[in-house]
């Protein structure tokens, strides 16, 4: 009959119905499993990203306030971490070469030549310090160290030339501050020697022991994880910088106000021809190039900075404050040095034994020196460790050999972590350090190469090109004109150290 069909049709549409709704909800399902696998991966990356940072930074906070807006570990650096790291890198091993360099320069050339590297050196840090993020210098994506900047600014092909000269830079720099160490533990003991025998006595000491215990006490020091953890090493290594560079700029007053008189000329050293003259003055300017060498090391020690304030502005300001202070010790030291000795200013003022008394206060100043020296090994180790340890990390993610942290526990020592591939990749670059420092120990040729290396590219071309890609700076407007000037002066200035330091090795390794 007509009723149980009409109730037999509404029971078929409610079953098709129901059907409808439960096919519409398995599809639903279907497509949740599918966001959801989509999400578990997602955050499996987004793990795996944060195990990497763990990796080479070792956190071990998981507070949601511990980390930046990159996902990293909250940083913690502010404007005395930073002031006390560019100090570490500038107040070093050049700042003992002054004297000799200005007397080959004379009293005009010499302090006006450090004057002018250090306003380049100011002009190249602010320019640098906008490029930490980019596009824009304040809320940009951030560049962590020198190379991701030109990269993200100037592209893979200039990448690969500024890492070569960067890395290289500070590797021979590694080497410079081998051959430091040993020249000032021979000082000491040769100190020692002409107080008991007098200042004529054969006192002569070999420095290739002395360059292999500080190799020893390096591989110690890099179990340091990375910059972020050197804030209280650049902070001893600042003091014991200021401490030499005081006891130097003090025994030069004293042997002034002894001699009775101001030593030098104006025109410098004399030489037997013009040539040599050229190559020693060549050799000086690369020397004074090598006093302010960190801008390589700015973004790297900018990385450390935390925010607010932005990290250009106190990156600027630490820039600032680092420049005033070293300037005026370099001048000191400098100056006051070759007053005190003229045209016979030794190749490094502590070292080089124009103070004889009190020995024990040369004593003192060499080892600050060496305490000095082993933190600013670091300094300019650490970026070439973090980048091994980036790229082997990317490599090699499921290696326990590179990415396992293991625990040691040594007697008297309390336990610490350590990972099988930092430990092997630091010492081998610290054996290799130490073996070219014993090769080539001519500490002034030396620097004037790394003034070479270092101080147009990376302090100068570079900064300048990321800045004119960075604020969008059109050709020859009138700042890209007054830059590119500025950049062709510097070249020059680079091209004459290089030349003149690469002619005195040469020469040394002849004799």
């Amino acid at each position: 009959d007509r009723g149980s069909i009409r109730i037999y049709v509404q029971k078929f549409f409610e079953r098709e119905k129901l059907t409808v709704k439960a096919h519409r909800k398995d599809k639903l399902k279907k497509k949740t499993r599918r966001v959801n696998k989509k999400r578990g991966k997602e955050e499996f990356e987004e793990t795996w990203i944060m195990m990497d940072v763990k990796n080479s930074r070792q956190i071990t906070t998981t507070a949601p306030d511990a980390y930046d807006d990159d996902g990293r570990a909250k940083r913690t650096g502010n404007l005395k971490s930073a002031v006390a790291h560019i100090i570490t890198a500038i107040i070093g091993s050049g700042v003992l070469s002054l004297a000799w360099s200005i007397a080959q320069l004379g009293w005009i050339g010499g302090p006006l030549a450090l004057l002018c590297c250090a306003i380049a050196t100011y002009i190249s840090s602010i320019i640098l310090s906008d490029c930490y993020r980019s596009p824009d210098p304040v809320t940009g994506k951030r560049n962590y160290s020198y190379i991701d900047a030109v990269r993200v600014n100037l592209g893979m092909k200039r990448t690969y030339v500024a890492g070569f000269l960067q890395f290289l830079s500070l590797y021979v720099t590694s080497i410079a501050y081998v051959i430091t160490t040993g020249t000032s533990l021979r000082a000491i003991l040769k100190s020692n020697c002409y107080h008991k025998l007098g200042h004529d006595a054969p006192c002569s000491y070999g420095g290739n022991l002395y360059m292999g215990l500080f190799g020893l006490v390096e591989i110690v020091m890099s179990f340091i994880p990375d910059l972020h953890n050197m804030a209280w090493v650049s902070v001893i290594a600042a003091i014991m910088s200021f401490s030499y560079s005081l006891i130097g700029l003090g025994l030069g007053i004293a042997t002034i106000i002894k001699n009775g008189r101001i030593m030098g000329s104006l025109t410098g050293v004399q030489t037997a021809n013009i040539a040599d003259k050229i190559w020693l003055i060549f050799q000086a300017i690369g020397d004074i190039s090598f006093s302010y060498p960190y801008p390589m090391l700015l973004l790297e020690i900018q990385d450390t900075l935390e925010s607010p304030p932005s990290e250009n502005q106190t990156m600027k300001k630490a820039s600032v404050t680092s420049l005033v202070i070293t300037t005026f010790f370099c001048l000191c030291c400098g100056c006051f040095g070759y007053a005190a000795f003229g045209n016979d200013a030794p190749g490094n003022l502590l070292t080089g034994f124009g103070f004889y008394e009190p020995f024990w206060l040369i004593d003192f100043a060499n080892v600050c020196i060496i305490i000095h020296l082993v933190g600013g090994y670091q300094i300019y180790s650490q970026p070439i460790y973090s980048a091994a340890d980036r790229w082997c990390s990317k490599k090699f993610p499921k290696s326990g050999f590179v990415n396992d942290f293991h625990i040691v526990k040594l007697p008297l020592l309390p336990a610490f972590k350590i990972n099988l591939y930092r430990f092997c990749f630091r010492t081998i670059y610290v054996i290799s350090t130490a073996g070219l420092a014993i090769l080539f120990p001519y500490f002034n040729q030396v620097l004037g190469v790394l003034g070479g290396i270092n101080f147009w590219p990376l302090a100068i071309y570079f900064p300048v090109e990321m800045y004119f890609v960075q604020m969008k700076i059109g050709a020859w407007t009138k700042k890209w004109i007054v830059l590119r000037i500025f950049s062709f002066a510097c070249f020059l200035v680079t091209m004459v150290g290089l030349i003149g330091s690469l002619e005195g090795i040469i020469r040394e390794k002849l004799k």
